[in-house]
């Protein structure tokens, strides 16, 4: 939702990327006191273990609430949500941040853009669309972002491609029909595509002979994905996707992002972010694969 970052930079932000937004802006934020620290917890999130993580962000996400409307509290509670979508920090962690953003807008609406709705408000579409959160926020702007998503899943269904990996060969995404396919769009530099890699190539190599197709993509260079490759021992197909023309397609704003299907070429699940392998496995599941 969430380091999700390609080009065009989103504010589904990484860790850096969120320290580079809030602290090294062309005119620097000065913070207030009470945001000071908010913004030092956020820029450790990170680096925190997957058990502390979760009580963190939770905590983070009330004291934000508890800012005054006229801070930055919406700019804080948007960065978090982008953050708090890595892994699997339980749904009750994620309900907060949800309300916490969602109080922010209530308290102080951000204009739309250019006649679109304003990325605070997609970020809180994707929390209610593809995690599941409830919210209560009566605002045209949230509207068009959910009709939004459900134009771009109606395009992602509708999808097909055909790249070519790094050993040449060809992959098209229709010709797949009858095997389970998970697109996993990445990149060397992002910092949660490489956590999740491991989990990817473990359920490439539990489920690949029962009809799992992988579909590694990055918009990179083979001289930079072809070393990182070979390091890390990637099994699966990872295709080059140097124009960006499927992540256009895709609609791409920020990675990692995985979209499974199944057997007969329907979208079934998709993450917007970074997912343990837990969670890949109950995307799996939806396509028939457990």
């Amino acid at each position: 939702m969430m380091t999700r970052i390609s080009r065009p930079v989103s504010l589904l932000a990484a860790a850096a990327v969120v320290c580079a937004t809030l602290c090294a802006q062309s005119q620097p934020i000065v913070w207030s006191d009470r945001e000071k620290p908010i913004v030092e917890q956020m820029r450790r999130l990170r680096s925190l273990s997957d058990a502390e993580r979760p009580g963190a962000t939770k905590q983070l996400a009330l004291e934000i609430r508890q800012l005054p409307a006229n801070s930055r509290k919406g700019t804080l509670a948007e960065h978090l949500a982008n953050l708090a979508t890595e892994g699997d920090p339980g749904p009750g962690v994620l309900q907060e941040v949800t309300a916490t953003l969602a109080e922010a807008l209530r308290e102080k609406p951000v204009a739309a853009d250019k006649g679109q709705p304003a990325m605070p408000y997609l970020t809180l579409a994707q929390l209610v669309r593809y995690e599941g959160m409830q919210v209560s926020l009566e605002d045209p702007q949230l509207a068009a972002a959910m009709a939004k998503l459900a134009a771009d899943d109606k395009q992602r269904q509708a999808a097909d491609f055909t790249l070519t990996d790094l050993k040449g060969t060809s992959w098209t995404l229709r010709n797949l029909r009858g095997q389970v396919v998970l697109v996993n769009f990445w990149a060397t530099w992002c910092p949660p595509c490489r956590k999740e890699m491991p989990d990817l190539e473990a359920l490439y190599q539990r489920f690949g002979k029962r009809g799992l197709v992988i579909l590694a993509i990055s918009d990179e260079e083979a001289g930079k994905v072809e070393p990182f490759v070979a390091e890390h021992k990637v099994g699966y197909p990872v295709l080059l996707d140097p124009g960006r023309k499927v992540n256009e397609i895709f609609r791409i704003e920020g990675i990692p992002k995985s979209f499974v299907y199944d057997r007969s070429g329907k979208l079934v699940a998709q993450a917007i972010d970074m997912r343990t392998q837990k969670q890949f496995l109950s995307m799996l599941a939806q396509a028939g694969l457990e």
